[in-house]
């Protein structure tokens, strides 16, 4: 059984737009910070944010899942790698979330203690599209299974935020704030 790979730097390019988006936020946080730290302070923040873009970048383009007989090995980047036996992994699925580019869909773990994971390039955006995203999760998911008993396949529960949607969420919080403010007022006057 051959292993499969999902590399980052097979996923994750950086483009001249987003290189031209870093330049101008860095612009403008130099020209916001430059008034209000002078020169030096100005520098170093610019340099601390290229240190933490440089460092994502470089963490996302290192990180990898790979898929073999013994089971799943998530490295994040950071030269540290995980693995988790097939006998450890209860359920796989995608994740869909949405962000303010559309929908993203991560595939991801869920192992015997509760605790999820999700697996790194193993992901699908409209910023970086993977036309084999459903196909390559299958594909984790069919070896999965050849390696597990059906009994040990259990499907988590819905965690709370997986249930509560931000409207709701906004709705309880507006009419919480509406009752401390009219117990304030009326407290007050």
């Amino acid at each position: 059984m051959n292993e499969l790979r999902f590399r980052g730097k097979d996923r994750y390019r950086p483009s001249w737009p987003h290189f031209a988006a870093l330049g101008l936020g860095l612009v403008v946080e130099g020209a916001l910070t430059f008034t209000r730290l002078g020169l030096a302070g100005s520098c170093w923040l610019l340099g601390g944010t290229v240190a933490l873009v440089a460092l994502g970048i470089s963490l996302s383009l290192r990180s990898e899942t790979t898929v073999g007989a013994a089971g799943i090995t998530i490295s994040s980047g950071i030269g540290r790698s995980r693995s988790y036996p097939w006998q450890e992994i209860r359920w796989i699925d995608v994740r869909e979330t949405e962000s303010r580019y559309g929908r993203v869909l991560a595939a991801r773990i869920t192992l015997a203690d509760g605790r999820r994971r999700t697996l790194p390039a193993l992901q699908h955006s409209p910023r970086y599209p993977d036309p084999d995203f459903r196909a390559d999760v299958q594909r984790v998911i069919d070896r999965w299974e050849a390696s597990t008993d059906p009994a040990a396949r259990v499907r988590p529960p819905e965690r709370l935020r997986n249930r509560v949607t931000p409207e709701a969420v906004g709705l309880v919080l507006g009419v919480l704030i509406t009752i401390v403010v009219v117990l304030g007022v009326t407290m007050g006057g």
